[in-house]
């Protein structure tokens, strides 16, 4: 199939998986809230970059290493989940955008990246989208997997600013220091929510 035929049904496919909630929207909606969100954006192209990584490492073969290996799929959640835990302790305990100190900064690029490597969210929706879109014997699978790469790319991005963006909005909105610690341990609460549902 042609991948110019794919583009819609792939974009629909990064979109749905970009959008719904999960570790990486929660953690952007709460450091936007906490940090705002300019100091949010180096989590944001972590995510978008990171995942784009992880999406042409499974397509190149990784996929499968860690198909064959299955006690990695529960050591995974188990480091990812302890991490969001952290990510919640650090969001509750901010001090609201602009705010904070030496100790309470949003997570950077780098760290963002490294995340999606223990983000359970991550790992299933790479481990689908590519098989879904690459042709098992093709001579097009770089780029195949480049293409998906792109697009998951193209929606990352902006996903992941509408959640940190709403998160900003909610803590501008509340603007009293009482009020911004409330939106800091609702947000709080939704990471580490997150967590529980990985295990549902």
């Amino acid at each position: 199939m042609p991948l110019s035929s794919q583009f819609l049904p792939m974009f629909l496919f990064a979109l749905a998986g970009a959008l719904t909630p999960g570790p990486n929207n929660m953690i952007s909606a709460g450091s936007g809230a906490a940090f705002g969100f300019r100091r949010t954006l180096p989590q944001i192209w972590g995510v978008t970059v990171g995942f784009a990584i992880m999406v042409v490492a499974i397509g190149m073969g990784l996929g499968t290493l860690f198909l064959a290996i299955p006690y990695m799929h529960q050591t995974l959640k188990i480091v990812g989940s302890l991490y969001l835990l952290y990510l919640a302790w650090k969001i509750a305990n901010a001090g609201g955008p602009g705010g904070g100190t030496t100790v309470e900064k949003p997570m950077t690029l780098l760290q963002s990246a490294l995340f999606q490597w223990v983000n359970p969210k991550a790992w299933t929706i790479a481990l689908s989208i590519v098989p879904a879109f690459t042709t098992v014997g093709g001579d097009d699978l770089f780029a195949e997997v480049a293409m998906i790469a792109l697009v998951s790319g193209l929606v990352t991005f902006p996903s992941l600013c509408l959640w940190a963006g709403f998160g900003a909005l909610l803590a501008r909105l509340l603007s009293t220091p009482r009020q911004q610690r409330l939106v800091n341990y609702a947000m709080a609460a939704l990471v580490a929510l997150s967590v529980f549902m990985l295990f549902l």
